[in-house]
């Protein structure tokens, strides 16, 4: 199925289809509305979407998430959300979002991403539980997780991550 899709990033022409892909996929409104508030608030780094014969199943979005240290920020990003329509899960599709994304945030200069995600699906892009162990977090188990885009990049990095504004209102 993959070889049938486009990933691109998205354009203000894509808003109403990724709404609708985030409803579908988490069965409510929440993650639409979030998706709509960091963008709202400048908080996007990264949002792509795939298409299958020019329409939009699939939606990644990657927000800022500094990580508040005694000396100062790391900067890093958050993984949220990630959906697939429901009709087109299990094809790969999510898979390749996650490796495009991850690609894209490599190539602005990103060197960590976390992600509140299952813990059987992100750990194959790299995830672990173990790096975001010294991360305070409103989140914490397997379930939290993080990547190093620079290898090294948490070593010796203790701090709390802060989500941004919109976040809270998932809480």
């Amino acid at each position: 199925m993959t070889t049938d899709v486009l990933i691109r990033p998205e354009t203000d022409a894509d808003h109403d289809a990724i709404r609708e892909v985030n409803r579908r996929a988490f069965g409510q409104d929440a993650e639409a509305r979030l998706v709509e508030a960091l963008r709202l608030g400048g908080h996007v780094c990264t949002s792509l979407v795939a298409l299958h014969a020019g329409r939009v199943v699939g939606h990644i979005l990657f927000s800022d998430l500094p990580i508040v240290t005694r000396t100062g920020n790391v900067p890093a990003v958050a993984l949220a959300p990630m959906a697939v329509l429901p009709a087109f899960q299990k094809q790969g599709i999510g898979s390749a979002l996650v490796r495009q994304g991850l690609e894209a945030c490599r190539g602005q200069g990103q060197q960590v991403v976390v992600v509140l995600g299952h813990p059987h699906f992100y750990p194959r892009f790299g995830f672990s539980s173990e790096l975001a162990t010294r991360l305070e977090s409103p989140y914490a188990g397997e379930a939290f997780m993080a990547v190093e885009l620079t290898p090294g990049a948490l070593h010796g990095v203790t701090g709390r991550v802060q989500y941004a504004p919109p976040f809270e209102a998932l809480e």
